[in-house]
């Protein structure tokens, strides 16, 4: 059996997931009945102390929905370049919501209060946008699995709320971030308009995101999400996989991060590894001498086993997930210690 680095979204339901799936009472979700999706946006909501909450089938969805309902065409949205939004969601903010972006060159993807400053135009300026949404991601997938805390992003939501800016938040990773740091999601709820959490990832369910937010904006958001066909149905036997992720699958990210830290000390001793970035939670991002492409690298470990993603043109990255276990570090140990490149 392969050892499947590419993504933590690789990873199968466990039977108690699949147990909980496949008991859910079902309604229609579209009308608004079916009983499992309600429950799980309910609990999402109350988790962040938020007002509402909305069930989608991916993080692009409900990272395309927030900044769709945010923002009005001309509009201008602050990010890093780096960022999940500008980076992997085909051009959406630009399809979806006609809005223009202002890229920051922060540190690993992380943004600070007076690089935002210096991207805010003035409104009187007829010849530039209106700068309307921020957006932050965390934890930051390009940044190698780095992560915002509560006091950073506090003090981003008084530069946002001094000149009259949105906060939304790509929370894709979010609970590997809070798994680190121990602070509470409620303090989240309480910094930003708008949080995408995805399940799909660090939680192992098999497909799903949730848009997190206001009642009026979720309203709105339901309303796009139709109009991009997003509406489905009998979605409860996918709502129960999440409803038992939240209840399950959070305090053992832990593991994740401690197997992405051992990778990292398997790596340190390979003579063809220039770089690592810091790991941070459950992401590892090394770099490759100018004579060995990325890509070559991540075909040479396929045919031993290993799967992972090229990042760069020196670039690879693994990913630690809730089905790469103890004895499969031990294994790649062995496999990276026969010099791969």
């Amino acid at each position: 059996m392969p050892i499947d680095l590419r993504s933590d979204t690789v990873t199968q339901p466990t039977p108690a997931m699949r147990e909980a799936m496949f008991s859910a009472p079902l309604g229609d979700d579209v009308l608004g009945d079916d009983p499992t999706v309600n429950a799980l946006e309910a609990k999402a909501a109350a988790l962040f102390g938020m007002e509402a909450a909305l069930f989608c089938a991916s993080g692009t969805m409900t990272n395309q929905l927030a900044i769709r309902t945010h923002t009005r065409p001309g509009d201008d949205v602050i990010c890093d370049y780096l960022s999940h939004v500008y980076q992997y969601e085909g051009g959406g903010i630009s399809v979806n919501a006609l809005a223009s972006v202002s890229l920051i060159h922060g540190q690993r993807g992380k943004i600070t209060p007076d690089l935002i400053q210096e991207y805010i135009y003035n409104p009187a300026d007829s010849h530039k946008p209106i700068s309307r949404l921020v957006v932050l991601e965390n934890t930051v997938n390009k940044g190698g699995g780095c992560y915002y805390t509560v006091p950073e992003i506090a003090a981003i939501r008084k530069v946002c709320d001094e000149n009259g800016l949105i906060l939304h938040l790509d929370g894709a990773r979010l609970f590997n971030a809070l798994i680190e740091t121990g602070e509470p999601t409620v303090a989240y709820g309480q910094l930003f308009d708008s949080i995408s959490i995805c399940l799909s990832k660090g939680l192992g369910c098999p497909v799903g995101s949730l848009l997190l937010g206001k009642a009026d904006f979720i309203r709105q958001a339901r309303r796009y999400r139709k109009l991009m066909g997003g509406g489905w149905r009998q979605a409860g036997f996918l709502a129960a996989a999440g409803i038992y992720a939240l209840d399950h699958h959070i305090d053992r990210l832990k593991q994740d991060h401690s197997r992405a830290r051992k990778i990292g000390a398997m790596l340190e001793r390979l003579p063809e590894v220039e770089e690592i970035l810091p790991i941070d939670t459950n992401i590892v991002i090394f770099r490759l001498p100018e004579t060995i492409l990325a890509a070559d690298y991540v075909a040479s470990l396929a045919t031993k086993g290993i799967r992972s993603i090229t990042f760069g043109k020196h670039l690879v990255r693994f990913v630690t997930h809730l089905d790469f276990t103890d004895e499969m570090v031990t294994e790649m140990g062995t496999i990276l210690n026969r010099h791969v490149a």
